[in-house]
């Protein structure tokens, strides 16, 4: 699944440390949300989705 993620952690100034902090997670876990390596579960989804004001489709694009 591809997201928006990192477009829109950039647009807030935040490094995936900052992100990960808000969303009290590990960096690593933001790195592989970004790259498409993990699919986040849906309450981190939700979390995702308030701290950036989006709704979750605008942000996680599911796979042809």
């Amino acid at each position: 699944m591809d997201s928006r993620i990192r477009e829109l952690r950039e647009r807030f100034g935040w490094s995936q440390g900052e992100l990960a902090e808000r969303l009290d997670v590990s960096r690593q876990t933001v790195n592989a949300i970004e790259t498409g390596k993990y699919d986040p579960s849906l309450p981190l989804a939700f979390r995702l989705a308030r701290l950036f004001g989006e709704p979750i489709e605008a942000i996680f694009i599911p796979d042809a």
